[in-house]
């Protein structure tokens, strides 16, 4: 049987699956973190596909409506 040491919180897992879920997820932010400052110098792609997104979900809901009420 795998020696799991205990949590942080004390409790004992005995699959190992939520201390390997944390080191998963530590590992996953530490990765982030170091390749933020090289994507931070994009011209704000993420932000214009959100914004083009919402104005397309209020043309569907105008649309709609404007057929419901005609």
């Amino acid at each position: 049987m795998a020696n799991n040491p205990q949590g942080p919180e004390g409790n004992y897992d005995p699959a190992g699956s939520t201390q390997m879920f944390r080191a998963f997820v530590d590992d996953g932010g530490q990765q982030q973190r170091a390749a933020a400052p090289a994507s931070s110098g994009s011209s704000g792609g993420p932000r214009i596909g959100v914004i083009v997104g919402v104005i397309v979900a209020i043309a569907v809901v105008a649309g709609v409506a404007w057929l419901a009420l005609a």
